[in-house]
């Protein structure tokens, strides 16, 4: 009961207060070849950057406890 008084006091303030339906869904643009090129090669970066910081962090780790 006192999230729908919220609701009404949110929406004799604000307005109309849009809800899930409310949103269309964009059209999604197709993606080339190179673009998935580009993405899984931006993800090879990543994976690569994460893996050799954890491991930067634990050797480092490791030289500062012994």
């Amino acid at each position: 009961m006192g999230l729908l008084a919220l609701d009404i006091v949110l929406w004799l303030i604000r307005g109309h207060i849009p809800r899930f339906d409310d949103f269309q869904p964009l059209p999604v643009a197709p993606v080339s070849a190179g673009g998935r090129l580009v993405r899984a090669f931006a993800a090879m970066i990543t994976i690569f950057a994460a893996l050799s910081l954890a491991v930067w962090v634990t050797v480092w780790l490791a030289i500062a406890l012994f």
